[in-house]
């Protein structure tokens, strides 16, 4: 199958894009009237686990699984991601994905402001669309959202406010996917209170620089 290459092609396609959660949610409802089963790898769970999951997708809710240690946890969040849509377009070169439709950093700005309808996308498969970190005490908040880069900013001449200067960390990165954390009580207090915002607003500070940068990403923990 050709997929368009371009702005211009994707308008022409009649592309509508929706959000993570909106995919989930469409794609588990048609999996449920096919009849198929929803998680094919774990047994025992088809009548306790599996209709919460259902129900926390279908609210569009991230959520967290509670259990021991052995218990397929990570094997259902790792699952997850064959409700995603098989492909999505994407800026090319943008660090965070961006929606063509929906700019989010000034490389896609610049991108579409220099090429208009003819600015290239590329295709993602769902199954780079699933990132996941194990929580252990020396994860920082660097390593989760991200961190600014004096180097960048020196050289080119900005401000540590600017985004640019910012070097992105897994979550941001994760934008238009899933993004699990595997032990969350294994993870700095603090670090869980910076997640909050994220998970509530779904934008983010890095050393007191509040970024404002509409993240579309669906957060799901053990």
């Amino acid at each position: 199958m050709n997929r368009p290459a371009t702005l211009g092609e994707l308008k022409a396609s009649g592309y509508r894009p929706r959000s993570v959660k909106d995919e989930l949610r469409a794609n588990v409802i048609a999996r449920l009237r096919s009849g198929d089963p929803l998680f094919p790898t774990v047994v025992g769970y088809e009548h306790t686990v599996e209709p919460q999951i259902v129900n926390a997708i279908l609210s569009r809710h991230d959520f967290i699984l509670l259990g021991l240690r052995g218990q397929a946890k990570t094997r259902l969040l790792r699952s997850l991601s064959q409700f995603l849509d098989e492909w999505v377009p994407a800026l090319e070169g943008c660090p965070l994905n961006s929606d063509p439709f929906r700019p989010l950093t000034h490389h896609a700005r610049v991108l579409l402001d220099a090429h208009g309808d003819a600015a290239p996308i590329r295709w993602i498969h769902r199954e780079e669309r699933y990132q996941e970190k194990l929580a252990t005490p020396d994860v920082t908040i660097a390593d989760l959202i991200g961190d600014i880069d004096p180097i960048k900013a020196a050289t080119l001449k900005l401000d540590y406010s600017d985004e640019r200067v910012i070097h992105y960390g897994i979550i941001p990165r994760t934008n238009r996917g899933i993004f699990a954390i595997n032990e969350l009580p294994d993870l700095q207090p603090r670090i869980q209170v910076g997640l909050l915002n994220m998970l509530e607003e779904k934008d983010f500070q890095i050393r007191g620089f509040p970024v404002r940068i509409p993240l579309d990403v669906a957060m799901v923990f053990s």
